[in-house]
């Protein structure tokens, strides 16, 4: 399949809407050198964090206003639509097997190296690297900036598929629900146990997770589960459907980056939608716990007396709720301003979306210059995993890194505003109206902008009450 032509003047309005977003995104990057530490000779200018902070949703706010120019729904749908396809369907089904068996050998090498290798310093452990520095940041990172590898290597999927299933009926009630409990429970634990350092434990909850998606897998079929219950499988579908590569039913697709997140097959229902609002909440709260404002609230809830795990917990579980109240109430303004006759439920799922392209931003910001600073410790433990070296080497990142990771946030940000004014746009028949219908949720990106970046500006320190 060849790509649609599209007009060199439409052309032309999306690269200036995309020129002036890096632009302004590079221009905070230089303005917020002082604030977040990144100036090499900053000499005697300093910039106040509010106007880092108004810069940050300035960026945003223009972003969407220069897309909301971009009115031609012939050409926004043809940006969504354009693909280059690659029939591999017997490759693809060998490959799956390969990588299946692969990602089996993998979890029982983890397992095995987690309660024999070597504990106390997880810096040395295959099992904690290839867990936090392969999974939760490499992997992610490839599932949104080039395709989902997940479904070719995922080894509880392999194993289910060869265990009996009951294939009982999969309630509409339940969803992504269990998925959306399970990482909000992974996210507690990494704060609160010593995972890391105590590569046991870690292994323990890598057995309580296998037990845990195998008994769905065998009660619901591993096809149902892991399309639903399931937190990795879930995981990786949502952040995959930000990249350029996607799988279909003829093979691989190459798309714009972000253009699949237009589809209304990408979120189905309100439990998906609360994964989703997980993905940039965890992020968030990885953050904020780190930071000073994060320990002095950890600190005063202890100070009351309660346990600092409890704390962890209730911070989670309210920032989490608070971000779904936002989120629900920026839907119900949606349907007030638009004045449609859509549900505020239905509206609630198709803007859902564009969260991915900010959680896949926040991830960058996070964890690419993790990933870069630990790949040294992680070959290391991959090539002798019983007896690694006992001072790995890790890489010190240079003083402009930071840039990168305010760029990601910003981009991401972007991206999502583009998301919305394409779904508002097919959603709503009249101009004015789908204009109208995207206030509600720029607010909400700007006040997401203005969050994170105020985090990213702080200093990290270690968490408090927390086990080494």
């Amino acid at each position: 399949m060849t790509w649609p032509t599209v007009p060199a003047c439409r052309l032309a309005v999306v690269l200036v809407v995309v020129g002036c977003a890096l632009g302004a995104a590079a221009g905070l990057a230089s303005a917020s050198n002082v604030v977040v530490g990144l100036s090499e000779d900053p000499g005697d200018v300093t910039v106040p964090t509010w106007l880092y902070l108004a810069t940050g949703a300035g960026v945003v706010g223009a972003s969407a206003l220069l897309t909301m120019f971009v009115t031609d729904r012939q050409f926004v749908h043809e940006i969504h639509t354009q693909s280059v396809g690659v029939d591999t369907g017997q490759l693809e089904r060998a490959v799956s097997l390969l990588g299946g068996t692969f990602g089996v050998l993998v979890l029982v090498g983890l397992v095995y190296v987690g309660f024999q290798g070597p504990q106390g310093i997880g810096l040395t452990s295959a099992t904690v690297l290839v867990t936090f520095v392969g999974v939760r940041a490499i992997f992610t990172l490839t599932a949104y900036t080039v395709g989902n590898p997940w479904p070719l290597l995922n080894p509880w999927r392999q194993i289910a598929t060869a265990l009996p299933a009951r294939n009982l009926p999969y309630p509409d009630w339940l969803g992504s629900w269990p998925a959306v409990v399970a990482l909000l429970g992974f996210v507690w634990l990494e704060v609160v146990a010593p995972l890391v350092s105590t590569p046991w434990i870690l292994t323990m909850v890598i057995l309580g997770y296998t037990a845990f998606t195998l008994l769905g897998a065998a009660a619901f079929s591993p096809q149902v589960w892991f399309k639903r219950g399931d937190p990795l499988s879930v995981w990786f579908r949502l952040y995959g459907a930000v990249a350029p590569i996607q799988r279909t039913d003829d093979g691989l697709s190459l798309r714009w980056p972000g253009a699949r997140l237009r589809d209304d097959d990408v979120i189905t229902d309100l439990s998906t939608v609360g994964f989703a609002l997980v993905l940039v909440w965890e992020l968030t709260y990885s953050g904020f716990i780190v930071t000073p404002p994060g320990i002095w609230t950890v600190e005063q809830l202890v100070w009351v007396g309660l346990p600092p795990a409890v704390v962890y917990l209730l911070l989670l579980v309210a920032g989490y709720a608070f971000f779904c109240g936002m989120y629900w109430t920026a839907a119900g303004w949606t349907r007030a301003r638009a004045r449609t006759y859509l549900s505020r439920r239905y509206l609630a799922i198709r803007y859902a979306p564009p969260l991915l392209a900010i959680a896949a931003g926040y991830h960058v910001a996070h964890y690419l210059g993790f990933s870069i600073s630990l790949w040294p410790a992680f070959l290391s433990a991959l090539s002798a995993p019983l007896n690694p070296d006992p001072n790995p080497t890790q890489l010190a990142l240079t003083s402009w890194f930071g840039y990168v990771e305010i760029a990601g946030i910003l981009i991401g940000h972007v991206i999502a505003v583009w998301i919305a004014h394409a779904v508002s746009i097919e959603l709503f028949p009249g101009k004015l109206q789908a204009i109208r219908s995207q206030y509600p949720f720029i607010i909400v990106m700007i006040c997401f902008t203005m969050l994170s970046l105020y985090l990213v500006s702080l200093p990290a320190m270690e968490p408090v009450y927390v086990p080494d």
